[in-house]
């Protein structure tokens, strides 16, 4: 896990007891779940389609008013084998942008096969095949937020 933060002081223990935004970024839509540490769970919230970049930060900003989190992660896509992906850079700019825009610390985790894991956990629940594309995004978000939550 990679944090980006403008080096701030932030109190680790205000962070640790607090709700945190999951972003699963992608070029035609970014999936957003919400979780707290103290829970240690996650749900997916919803899906912000694609639009210009303008119209994406004020819904994000809507969600950061509403929600309040003191830790944003973003999904960090990488190959099977670990390699970067022309998307791996996007993702980075978007959480430097999240970090500068909104004064939060960012973390990166590791989303590989986060979509797969989200379509499967569709699929359970009858939810199949291009009815998936409407929630895809946010439950892969979930899921990139559960193994943040498993890992500390």
């Amino acid at each position: 896990m990679l944090l980006i933060d403008n080096e701030n002081v932030y109190d680790a223990k205000s962070v640790l007891a607090s709700t945190v935004l999951c972003f699963d970024f992608g070029e035609q839509r970014i999936g957003v779940a919400v979780g707290e540490h103290l829970l240690t769970s996650a749900n997916p919230l919803t899906t912000i389609d694609n639009e210009g970049n303008q119209v994406r930060f004020e819904v994000i900003n809507k969600l950061i008013k509403e929600w309040q989190p003191k830790l944003l992660i973003v999904g960090l896509p990488l190959n099977a084998d670990g390699a970067e992906t022309n998307v791996t850079q996007l993702c980075k700019k978007f959480a430097r942008r999240l970090n500068g825009r909104f004064n939060i610390p960012v973390m990166l985790v590791d989303e590989r096969y986060s979509s797969v894991e989200a379509s499967n956990k569709l699929n359970q629940t009858g939810i199949k095949g291009r009815a998936q594309k409407a929630m895809l995004d946010q439950v892969a978000a979930q899921t990139i937020l559960q193994s943040y939550f498993d890992s500390i």
